[in-house]
């Protein structure tokens, strides 16, 4: 049986704090809980303001939304779901959140083709996937110098080279970290 909460989840902060965001079921979905929603976002920095975000696995559309929430200037949210990437849009425009950008698609394909940078790269893929021997390096040339890249896994990780192990804590089953670029916003 579904939890009585099963399919939402609430915007700890910023502009939108409150709010509750509604999403279709889907596989693997492992939405941030609001603590670890809460942490990331006391050491981001509790406003974004002036940041370019990448949330390469969107999913429920939660770190993509906090983070316009607290101000950024972009959000890119990218996920294979169209299903939910249709939610995540229409809950953008339910709460007024102009600056949200959502791509259907995989990662990989995106993260190749894509040549802004970012402030903040938010990666929280599936526990059942491995991206991770591809994606830290595919994404150190999108993430801006003194930027910040959080990543949500199963098992504790080292930062890629060229990254310092800022933060990180641990929920439960989901070890998460925040690695940073050094440089002035670092």
């Amino acid at each position: 049986m579904p939890a009585p909460h099963a399919n939402r989840v609430r915007i700890i902060g910023g502009a939108f704090r409150g709010r509750i965001i509604r999403f279709p079921p889907a596989p693997h979905l492992r939405p941030t809980p609001d603590r670890v929603r809460e942490t990331l976002f006391n050491w981001l920095g509790q406003t974004l303001t002036g940041r370019r975000c990448l949330d390469l696995y969107a999913g429920s559309g939660a770190l993509s939304l906090e983070a316009a929430s607290r101000g950024a200037d972009l959000v890119v949210a990218v996920d294979t779901s169209r299903a939910l990437m249709e939610a995540l849009r229409s809950t953008a425009a339910r709460f007024g959140a102009q600056a949200l950008e959502t791509h259907v698609g995989d990662a990989r394909a995106f993260v190749q083709a894509e040549r802004r940078s970012f402030d903040v790269i938010f990666a929280d893929p599936p526990f059942d996937d491995d991206p991770w021997p591809w994606l830290l390096p595919a994404v150190l040339p999108r993430l801006a110098t003194g930027g910040c890249l959080y990543v949500e896994a199963r098992a504790a990780m080292a930062p890629p080279p060229g990254l310092l192990d800022w933060r990180r804590d641990r929920a439960g089953q989901v070890h998460y970290h925040l690695f940073a670029r050094p440089g002035p916003a670092a």
